[in-house]
């Protein structure tokens, strides 16, 4: 797994390592994803935000958070990935993944 094992959800450890399979076809679908148009790396960490945001995943939210801030960005800009949302999604919605982005940013 990656160098920051220690900081992923035990849950997903565990997960990945009874089901090595499945994390490596999740891995290789993450590349192909990647690989399938224009976007480059920091683009697609922008909207990978807003998507969890939408979804409601706060796991996922916190991971492509801590993965945001591997690739130099901003705080700032991923507060205002975060917002940008929140005529579709509402306010509560909007402020609760605020809320989960503000504990995985202070433990940086």
């Amino acid at each position: 797994m990656a160098k920051h094992d220690s900081e992923l959800p035990k849950t997903f450890v565990n997960f990945s390592e009874r089901f090595p399979e499945l994390q490596q076809a999740h891995k290789q679908l993450g590349k192909a994803l990647a690989d399938a148009g224009p976007l480059d790396e920091k683009s697609r960490a922008l909207v990978k935000l807003g998507i969890c945001v939408g979804a409601g995943r706060e796991s996922a939210l916190k991971s492509h958070i801590r993965r945001s801030l591997e690739l130099d960005i901003t705080r700032e800009e991923i507060e205002h990935a975060l917002v940008l949302g929140m005529n579709s999604i509402g306010f509560p919605a909007t402020v609760a993944a605020w809320q989960w982005a503000q504990e995985a940013l202070s433990k940086e």
